[in-house]
């Protein structure tokens, strides 16, 4: 089979198989999936109208497998974008609902996109399931590492399909760069470093103020700590403050730490160190502007590193762009980028670079499209998807762990199996948070 058929094949057959299969070595004998119809379109619901979640819905219309019954969002100036925009794509007129357990309640929708910010994840995915729904949630699916356990087991409780939106496991160069380590091509690997390096000044001081009309800021915050509006939160800023999101590790991060799991098909790391902080930036934000994690897995070791400044020219691998991972093997060394596809450096000169480009869909340089086919076809077949919630919860797991040891100071033992940092009540306490007001934390 040559590479082109092979990616293929690859990128089309992942809901016919469990996750077990997807992390062999195995996957250049995928068959094709059959397709099995259906009479009518999955009735679709979107919680969370902003750009990312118009993207989803966006691909779940065009798919022809869905009818867009409800939008809900706490902001109406986010539902008017999202619903003009969907007029183009469909006759659908979706009911329109600022609380979620009202549409949940009132719709009963078969398939609910999660597309809010970080904070609200499981407690709309975890209703969502209740309600007899199945569920996309975005990544990282959960703010707390408790919150994520809560989902996992819900989802089984209620035998629903979840899929997270690591969308990377979908993507052609992804599954064909996987099997090119998962060969045995780059040798023995010991170590690996994913990263994301932008560029970015000190910025400046951005003054509390009203919402904007439409926006109901206290449903906003939610579960967490309600906190002035900030224009620089809302809309797509809120990753970067620690009340909603864990920063640019717990956004970027979870991509390339779950392209790590993948590869390594260990579920969990060991130990844990991170440090970092804000050295350049003094805008109005308070994730990290840099910082380094460092885990410690059977057999090799993992770091990550981020900084939103001084853009790292030296290491591009791609014109716009410096993310990724690099894996170091003994045979030399292989970086699985986005923009930029897959590249393997052979140690020995004598060989030649292989290199193999992206292939993603626009707007947004993404394979939205892709999983989102698998997430259907997992449901028609009752089979797990590619990204099934405890693949995501791991790789979330991953990254919290590492924003863990960062708010403590020091390193941390993890015992994967039960969920526990050992011998650490301090850090354990971090697990969780308490949810503010009539939000009731999600029990595991």
């Amino acid at each position: 089979m040559d590479r082109r058929n092979f990616i293929e094949k690859s990128a089309l057959a992942g809901a016919a198989l469990s996750s077990a299969a997807l992390s062999s070595a195995a996957f250049s004998t995928l068959p094709l999936l059959s397709a099995i119809s259906r009479a009518a379109p999955y009735r679709t619901a979107l919680i969370g109208t902003g750009w990312w979640g118009t993207n989803i819905l966006r691909c779940a219309l065009q798919s022809g497998e869905n009818k867009l019954v409800a939008l809900c969002d706490v902001d109406d100036n986010q539902l008017k974008v999202c619903a003009a925009e969907m007029s183009k794509l469909t006759p659908d007129k979706p009911k329109i609902y600022k609380d979620y357990r009202e549409l949940l309640a009132k719709e009963k929708p078969e398939v609910v996109i999660v597309a809010t910010p970080d904070h609200w994840h499981a407690l709309c995915c975890i209703a969502a399931i209740e309600s007899g729904a199945h569920v996309y949630v975005e990544k990282p699916i959960s703010h707390t590492i408790k919150e994520g356990r809560a989902m996992v087991n819900a989802t089984r409780k209620h035998g629903k399909i979840v899929q997270v939106g690591t969308h990377r496991r979908v993507s052609p160069h992804n599954v064909s760069g996987m099997e090119f380590l998962k060969s045995g091509k780059a040798g023995k690997i010991g170590m690996a470093r994913a990263f994301v390096h932008y560029g970015g000044g000190p910025g400046q001081k951005t003054p509390d103020s009203e919402p904007p009309q439409g926006l109901d800021w206290d449903f906003y915050c939610g579960p967490a700590q309600l906190q002035p509006y900030n224009k620089t939160m809302h809309p797509r800023g809120f990753r970067n403050y620690l009340n909603f999101a864990n920063g640019t590790l717990g956004d970027w991060g979870i991509h390339w730490l779950d392209q790590v799991l993948w590869w390594s098909e260990q579920k969990y790391p060991k130990k844990i160190y991170s440090t970092g902080g804000r050295a350049i930036r003094q805008d109005s934000t308070d994730a990290p502007d840099h910082q380094v994690a460092v885990y410690d897995f059977d057999g090799f070791t993992l770091e990550w590193e981020h900084r939103n400044f001084a853009a790292n020219n030296a290491e591009k691998t791609h014109p716009q762009q410096a993310v990724g991972v690099y894996f170091y093997g003994t045979e030399g060394t292989f970086h699985m980028g986005w923009l930029d596809g897959w590249t393997f450096y052979p140690t020995d000169p004598k060989k030649p670079i292989i290199h193999e480009d992206a292939r993603l869909n626009k707007p947004d340089d993404q394979n939205i499209k892709e999983l989102w086919a698998n997430f259907i076809e997992s449901i028609k077949t009752n089979k797990p998807p590619i990204c099934e919630i405890e693949i995501g919860q791991r790789s979330t797991n991953v990254a919290l762990l590492g924003m863990l040891s960062l708010k403590l100071g020091r390193s941390i033992v993890w015992d994967g199996e039960k969920e526990t940092i050992e011998g650490d009540p301090e850090a354990n306490k971090l697990l969780s948070r308490e949810y503010r007001g009539e939000w009731k934390y999600p029990q595991a």
